[in-house]
């Protein structure tokens, strides 16, 4: 089998997979207290540009966003994200579990406009009523969205002074960060991320690490309580050191980015063997996820041959949206099978 599934389907990068086998027989503190979630938090601050920035190692993307957001939110707050965000669709109403309500935005390919997001704050409190109804306490979003999709330096400055002008904080999912700042034509740096944002994660899952993800919190003013916060979700990890380690892995030596760039080259070339054989993309993405409108009795054609992906929403009559992705693990020759599986197709 040829796998395009996801991003986190194989386990992890051999440098990351050879420092946790490295460190395997070392003792050391729990709970995230040991010299190597220091070493990757002092690693992370420094890539970020934020020298007070404070760095927390949770176990993985559905616990961190749970945490961070339940945390941040008043018991009558709700959170502001796009109708097609990560925490609206695929997190199994893990924010309306902790008792706060997901306040959908219209969405442009995954990503929402500062414009919607100050009306929505503005007709909110024009409502002489609004005390009896859900506030908008922040902002998610997500960098690269889901639909591969990437903010300009622009928009996400459009976005931090909206809601900075409102008082609510800005937080972004960055899952797939590495992706979103590899991805073609994009100008956001990791120290903008950290700028722009109040706070934001560092995925680790989808990027070459077993599990795991690092959150940074750039503002000195939000959750000064969150360690109890983590233990609560369940997000904290007893041998908390397995994360610094591989934190610590993913930033030495610029592997973190290298990882990123890689696998975008990669979906750039599957996007490419699929548009000169005439077919198109269904989203304007530039990052490792590419989504194509395809008929499907080459999808079928494709899962015959081995070649294993996602349909992105349910099965059309003739044709469907299906996604590839690309990751670590990914290689050239996944590529070649891949362009050889199309070339076979009859139409």
């Amino acid at each position: 089998m040829t796998f395009f599934d996801s991003d986190y389907t194989a386990g992890a990068h051999p440098k990351v997979l050879d420092s946790l086998c490295r460190t395997n027989h070392l003792h050391t503190v729990g709970y995230g207290c040991d010299q190597y979630c220091k070493s990757a938090a002092e690693l992370i601050r420094k890539a970020c540009g934020c020298d007070d920035a404070r760095v927390h190692l949770l176990v993985g993307g559905t616990q961190t966003n749970a945490t961070i957001i339940d945390g941040l939110l008043a018991r009558h707050e709700g959170v502001l994200a796009a109708e097609s965000g990560h925490i609206a669709v695929h997190e199994a109403g893990a924010i309306e579990a902790c008792g706060h309500k997901v306040l959908t935005l219209p969405h442009y390919e995954g990503k929402v406009r500062a414009e919607d997001v100050k009306r929505y704050i503005d007709d909110f409190y024009s409502d002489d009523t609004y005390q009896h109804m859900v506030a908008p306490g922040m902002l998610y979003i997500s960098f690269p969205t889901e639909y591969g999709t990437v903010y300009t330096l622009d928009e996400l400055t459009a976005l931090s002074r909206v809601c900075h002008s409102a008082n609510i904080p800005l937080y972004i999912d960055g899952a797939r960060l590495a992706y979103g700042l590899a991805a073609e034509g994009n100008d956001v740096t990791l120290q903008d991320i950290a700028r722009l944002s109040d706070l934001f994660y560092i995925g680790g899952t989808k990027v070459g690490a077993l599990f795991g993800e690092a959150v940074v919190i750039t503002s000195n003013t939000l959750l000064p309580h969150l360690f109890p916060l983590i233990k609560q979700h369940g997000a904290l990890l007893a041998k908390g050191r397995l994360l610094g380690v591989q934190f610590e892995a993913l930033f030495t030596d610029n592997l973190y980015m290298e990882i990123g760039k890689k696998a975008v080259a990669q979906a750039l070339t599957i996007r490419d063997t699929f548009t000169s054989a005439g077919f198109s993309t269904a989203v304007n993405s530039t990052t490792n996820q590419q989504f194509f409108s395809l008929p499907n009795t080459l999808i079928d054609h494709l899962k015959h041959c081995n070649i294993s992906f996602e349909y992105w929403g349910p099965r059309g009559a003739e044709q469907s949206v299906v996604r590839f992705v690309t990751g670590w693990a990914t290689t050239n020759e996944d590529l070649e099978c891949l362009a050889d599986a199309l070339k076979s197709y009859k139409r």
